[in-house]
């Protein structure tokens, strides 16, 4: 399953991390999801992802 928040969309990055001596190695991003239980208009939930921030 991927890594995408059901409201917003924010999902995996790719970016660079850095030593001190400014190197750069690939690394990737990804979003701080946590599952909540949603509750619909005719009574049934939805397990969704959310991102926390």
């Amino acid at each position: 399953m991927p890594r995408i928040c059901y409201a917003t969309g924010v999902g995996t990055r790719s970016g660079n991390t850095r030593s001190h001596s400014m190197r750069a190695n690939k690394r990737t991003f990804k979003p701080n999801l946590v599952t909540k239980k949603i509750k619909l208009e005719d009574g049934s939930t939805v397990r969704v992802k959310l991102s926390a921030k």
